[in-house]
């Protein structure tokens, strides 16, 4: 138990990064082709994400700023390598979208539930003159029948 601890805190800095490296880290993109970023990169010893952040970290203890090795990565990369923070576009259209499902659920729900059956509606009520007059002749004829 005592060899496993000792392996567990045994980790390199590409490994275990820092916060500061998983924040430059995110913001550029992991060239091995998995289209994550550096810092989520889930590839076992990834050729790039591993040497990218330790390039990082190095980068950071000689004191640069995050936007200076952003800048480095892509004067060396190209500008494929950047990836920008999600605009409000990104941020609403996932709640719009969900919003403007909710809206068709309710309204195909609206237009097509069962109607009242006619039993609850209570007596019909006869308002035509000629339905009326009919209304009269079959009286008479169950008179007659009786």
């Amino acid at each position: 138990m005592a060899l496993l601890a000792a392996a567990a805190f045994g980790q390199t800095v590409s490994e275990k990064p820092s916060a500061d490296v998983r924040r430059v880290g995110a913001r550029m993109q992991c060239q091995c082709g998995c289209k994550d970023s550096v810092s989520t990169c889930n590839m076992l010893e990834c050729s790039f994400s591993k040497p990218a952040k330790e390039r990082i970290a190095r980068m950071q203890a000689a004191g640069y700023s995050d936007t200076q090795i952003v800048q480095a990565f892509i004067r060396d990369y190209g500008q494929k390598i950047y990836l920008a923070p999600p605009s409000a576009f990104g941020w609403i259209v996932p709640y719009a979208s969900i919003g403007f499902g909710l809206f068709v659920i309710w309204a195909f729900v609206k237009k097509y539930r069962r109607p009242k059956p006619l039993a609850e509606l209570g007596p019909m009520e006869i308002d035509d003159p000629a339905l009326e007059k009919y209304k009269e002749q079959i009286e008479e004829d169950l008179k007659k029948i009786e």
